[in-house]
């Protein structure tokens, strides 16, 4: 990155990406100012106490409030904005909650970069927001909409806004590698939704650096996806089992609300403009306009030939191929290999 003595603000920078990118850019010179954005005090004064850096400067607020993030937002050069509510059922349970963070908090913060004439805001997005099913994934569709929109309106665009959609960042909060992990270490059954459903596995070092790879490259309205591998919820509960020398029966439980058998991360629709860049594909937007005639007459003669980016037809990893990939994780190495992991970058 060429970028120097900047200003940084992540929305929802106590989780888990807000952690991993600290862990990168904290020791760097890229940026003399962090700021840390959200509601909740606690995590943040968790992180201050742990961190213990001037670069650091913490904000609370709540991207629903556009008052708070306007101010947040002011001296900014650089955003992202990783504020959003992820987890499937409870989205399913409370939707306009979801509505209301990840639809109309992304609104926010965009207007408020514009406002503050920021040079580029990255939104995070989710392979469950390509032919959502669930609310959680609809609302995230409709964040990259509003992004989209968004760009196409900016003046002078002083702002850049583009968009990063990834899948499964493995051993984050809430996900299921802590869950098989803690199953397993008290001597529980690990329970599995459907041992064939297949997902996509990253890194939270990965997800970072697809969203660096959207700062140094991204233009007006982009989307930007990576390739990553795949794997059956079957076989990484296998993978953790044979890790961890246990011997817990594993028990099928049934599909959760709005779960899907696989996830997509580009669709046909996507995949049929998108710019090969080797580890990502750049999906730039779709600029027509409101032509109504146009549109319908200009369709794309090829889209049926071509085939969704989706985990069931990536690289599949296999039980070995799990192993290997899960023993880098920090998590893993802690709580498996039993290693002093918490200096090394997550």
């Amino acid at each position: 990155m060429k970028i120097q003595n900047k200003t940084l603000l992540i929305t929802g920078g106590t989780g888990s990406f807000g952690n991993a990118v600290l862990n990168r850019f904290l020791q760097t010179d890229h940026f003399s100012e962090i700021r840390i954005f959200s509601r909740d005090e606690k995590k943040q004064d968790d992180m201050r106490n742990q961190l213990k850096s001037d670069k650091l400067k913490f904000y609370i607020g709540d991207v629903r409030d556009y008052a708070s993030i306007e101010r947040a937002m002011r001296g900014v050069d650089y955003v992202f904005h990783a504020a959003a509510l992820k987890q499937v059922p409870s989205c399913e349970f409370f939707p306009m909650e979801a509505v209301k963070t990840n639809v109309m908090g992304t609104q926010n913060a965009i207007d408020a970069a514009v406002a503050n004439k920021v040079s580029k805001i990255i939104c995070l997005s989710t392979d469950k927001a390509a032919y959502p099913i669930n609310a959680m994934g609809i609302s995230k569709a409709m964040m990259e909409k509003v992004a989209v929109a968004a760009s196409r309106t900016i003046p002078n665009n002083d702002t850049t806004v583009c968009l990063t959609r990834y899948g499964n960042v493995m051993a984050s909060r809430g996900s299921v590698i802590p869950l098989f992990l803690n199953q397993i270490k008290t001597g529980q059954t690990l329970t599995i939704t459907d041992p064939n459903m297949t997902r996509f596995l990253m890194s939270l070092d990965e997800a970072v650096e697809l969203v660096l790879f959207a700062f140094e490259h991204g233009n007006q309205g982009d989307l930007f996806v990576n390739k990553a591998p795949a794997g059956t919820i079957g076989d990484l509960a296998q993978a953790l089992k044979e890790l961890s020398n246990a011997t817990n029966e594993i028990k099928v439980i049934g599909t959760r609300h709005g779960e899907k058998l696989y996830e997509t991360l580009c669709t046909r629709e996507e995949m049929i403009k998108a710019e090969d860049m080797g580890e990502f594909y750049r999906v730039p937007a779709d600029n027509r306009d409101l032509n109504y005639a146009q549109y319908f007459s200009e369709g794309e003669q090829d889209i049926s030939k071509i085939e969704d980016y989706h985990s069931h037809n990536t690289e599949q990893l296999g039980v070995e191929g799990m192993k290997q990939l899960l023993s880098k994780l920090p998590l893993i190495r802690k709580e498996i290999f039993g290693e002093d992991v918490a200096q090394m970058p997550g």
